[in-house]
């Protein structure tokens, strides 16, 4: 613990500052500009290791419990990605850019929530990093996932 905070500071920093460090960083991320995502830039771009997304079915078993996942996008005006809307050319690639933006803001957050331990004691610091990465790496693996699938329906 770097800050010193009474015990009922610390609950309700992390009872109000956890689900805000979740929504503004989904609102925020939904307001800046779809060039700030290339899919094709060191974050994003595929890597071999994932094998055409094939790993997130094998390893993780996305497809079981993808559909359990929220998508946030709509709430702040974003684009949806819970389905398929369309098989056109330029969806697909708005989609992808979206898959970005969306792996982007859980990174974002794993990051935020995170800096939470800056003033939580021995062993819920523990906790907020098990929780910082819970919540957010199967989103951060169902995104790197759909991407994969879109890219392979572009390059038929």
């Amino acid at each position: 613990m770097w800050i010193e905070l009474p015990a009922l500071w610390i609950v309700v920093l992390n009872c109000l500052g956890i689900p805000a460090a979740h929504l503004l960083n989904g609102w925020w991320s939904t307001l800046l500009p779809a060039r700030f995502f290339p899919p094709e830039s060191m974050l994003y771009r595929s890597r071999s290791w994932e094998r055409g997304g094939e790993v997130y079915i094998r390893l993780f078993r996305v497809r079981g419990w993808k559909h359990l996942l929220p998508d946030a996008a709509p709430w702040f005006r974003g684009f949806a990605k819970g389905q398929l809307a369309s098989r056109d050319p330029s969806y697909l690639r708005t989609f992808v850019v979206e898959t970005c933006r969306g792996e982007f803001s859980h990174w974002v957050q794993i990051a935020v929530i995170a800096a939470f331990i800056a003033w939580n004691p021995w062993p819920a610091n523990l906790v907020i990093i098990a929780y910082s990465l819970l919540a957010n790496l199967p989103c951060i693996v169902n995104l790197r996932h759909t991407r994969a699938r879109m890219r392979r329906v572009l390059n038929r």
